[in-house]
This record gives structure tokens, sequence and C-alpha cells, in this order.
């Protein structure tokens, strides 16, 4: 194959497998015939239920699944999915007839969404943060929550205590964990613990793009100094007892010396401000193990929402956004947990066109890891 020359034959071969989708992939449509009896109590005609798809619908369970992880779970916009299934999955689709499957979808699975909010309630430690959205060109607010096995969205008209008041419906016996957004100052809770990491940030920001005067070194060193040997006090397990809470304690009086010293700078009495206001939710993780010092898990949790925001534009109807928060909760909580979604949501439609209810939301897939 290379020089052209003559070869000598020998007995060497090696096998290569290829793995492909095939290009002539075909739908597969199922006639169900279907006995009806008369029922003389009911004084109606009465028949046995379809499983594989929702009532009135022409488009199976795993097709209905699978269509809407694509576009809630991995944020393909809606032309995409159609011409996904139009050209290689040889399945015509049409968008308004997808949209009306997906709020069907919607309508089946809000038990899962509002037991994912029940058990966000009801957790030890719960991350919180915000982020811009647009319904009907309007300006919106996309909420989440999360914690280490669950993921609730909501979209609201509000940034503010309204919308936090329709997540909680009462006091929140848990750790919140946000930014320093004010709005979350309105929530009952049993502790609070704020983002560390964005105090760093603003410290960084004022010197990168303001006019600090001179005390800001100072503060601004004080600040870090503060900040890091909090952080590093967490990660060193062999103090005793008596001696980690002796630092915890001068980390304390170090906090009120930075907040009750007098500060001329502009900058550093904006935060400063804040320090006196969030006195007590600075060190929180230092007291409760399983509380970080930042809401970086909250960040990730919420990326996805933002990639979906710039591939489709956000929602173009009320309607349309209702949807987008439940789907996208129910797919992100089941990549949580480690299962199959589009197996997990067709096994649980089966279950509820089978017995009329739907089962719990799977737990967590140990085998998954």
């Amino acid at each position: 194959p290379e020089c052209r020359g003559r070869l000598t034959r020998c007995a060497d071969v090696r096998t290569r497998y290829v793995e492909d989708v095939p290009d002539d992939l075909q739908p597969i449509c199922t006639a169900h015939v279907i006995h009806r009896d008369w029922c003389p109590r009911c004084r109606k005609r009465v028949e046995p239920r379809v499983t594989a798809a929702l009532p009135g619908a022409t488009l199976g369970n795993q097709t209905l699944a699978l269509s809407a992880w694509l576009h809630y779970g991995l944020g393909h916009t809606l032309a995409q999915v159609i011409d996904v299934f139009n050209y290689q999955l040889q399945l015509k689709l049409t968008p308004g007839g997808l949209l009306q499957a997906w709020y069907r979808l919607q309508e089946a699975l809000f038990p899962w969404y509002a037991g994912i909010q029940r058990e966000a309630l009801a957790s030890a430690v719960l991350h919180a943060d915000e982020t811009g959205w647009r319904v009907q060109g309007k300006t919106r607010w996309l909420w989440c929550f999360s914690t280490g096995e669950s993921t609730y969205y909501m979209i609201d008209r509000k940034r503010g205590s309204p919308a936090l008041a329709r997540f909680f419906a009462g006091e929140f016996a848990g750790t919140l964990v946000s930014d320093f957004w004010g709005a979350y100052n309105f929530v009952q809770c049993g502790a609070r613990q704020t983002c560390l990491v964005h105090l760093l940030r603003d410290l960084e920001h004022v010197e990168r793009y303001k006019h600090p005067g001179p005390q800001w070194p100072e503060f601004a060193k004080q600040l870090r100094r503060l900040v890091g040997d909090a952080i590093r006090l967490r990660k060193k397990v062999e103090l005793s007892p008596d001696e980690f809470a002796s630092r915890r304690r001068r980390l304390d009086v170090r906090l009120a010396g930075l907040n009750d010293a007098s500060w001329d700078d502009v900058e550093a009495c904006r935060l400063v401000k804040r320090l006196r206001r969030h006195r007590d939710d600075l060190f929180t993780f230092l007291d409760r193990p399983n509380v970080p010092f930042d809401n970086n898990h909250a960040e990730r949790a919420i990326r996805p929402a933002v990639v979906i925001r710039k591939n489709s534009y956000c929602n173009r109807s009320e309607r349309g956004a209702d949807a987008q928060a439940v789907l996208m909760s129910v797919y992100r909580t089941l990549k949580q947990r480690g299962h199959d979604p589009i197996t997990a949501i067709r096994q649980a439609l089966e279950t509820q066109l089978a017995t009329g209810s739907l089962p719990p939301l799977p737990p967590k897939n140990t085998a998954a890891g």
C-alpha cells in the first residue's frame, strides 16, 4: 500500500470493531385494537388503558421523553429537535404538535416537580441562585434551588422577596447558602452561609475597575487575610476541639475589629456595611461541617439553564415558561441521581397510565456513582 512492492504473505491479522447508527432508521407504528364493553353500573362504554402513549397522543412515550430531553435537558432549540426527528430518525414532527405533547408531559410529571420542591425544603443545606430570563420579550427571573440530589427551577416575574415567598411556604429549618443578594435576607431559615468567593471577587472588581482611596489597600489586605484564614481553618482537621474553638472565636474578634474601624474610603464603607449586615452568616461553614464556604453548587446547577437561555432565547409564552421550569427541573434532578432520563420517564408514564398515579421520583442511583 505504500511502496507498491511485492508482499510476503503472513498469518498476522487484527480485528477492528466499528459502531455506528444506520441511515435507514424507521419509526415503529403500532396499531392498538382496543375492545370496548358496556358497563351497566357506570352506564358508559369502558376500555382497557393503553400504556404506550398519553391519552389522545400519537407520539409514544419513548419519543416524547427523548424529544423533551433534547430540548429541556440538553438545550437544543425546537427547530433542532424537529430536524433530528425529521431527518435522522425519519419521524415527521411539527413544532405545534411537539409543543402540545411537551405540555401534556409537563402535566403528567408535575407531581415530581412538587416533590422536588418538598425535598429541597426538607434538606439540611440548600443552595440558591437567580439569573435573568425572558418571557414574551419581557424580563423575568429564573430561580434555582439545589441540593446534592435535586434541583428546582422556578420562573417568576419578581427578583425580590415575593418570589422567595412563593417557594418558601414557611420557615426553612436548614442552612441557606447564597450570594449577598438582599432578597435572601427575608427568608426565615435555621442558618445562612453567604458566599465568600463573591466577597473576594468584589475586592478584585474594586481594584480592577474602581478608583479606591489610600485606605483601600489596608482594608482589602485585612479582609483577604480574614477570609483566607477562615477557609484554611476549615481544612485543619488535626486541631483539637478546644484549639479549633479558640481560633474560631478569634475570627469573630477580627471581623468585629474590621467592622468597627473608621474607614473613609467609599468602597471600603460599602463592603463594611455588607459585612455588618451578614456578620452572622460569614463563618457558618466552620460551625456546620456539611456547609460549604461558597455557592459554587448553585452556580453549577443554574449553568445548564443559562446555556438553554442562550440557545433558545427563553420562552414565548407563560405556558411555555411553566413547562420550562417543570421539565428542566425533572431532567436535571434525574441526571443528578444517575438515572437514564428517557428510560425513567417512559417507565413512569407507563406506570401512571396503568395504575392512574405517577410513581415516586426515583432515588439516587448508587450503582451509577
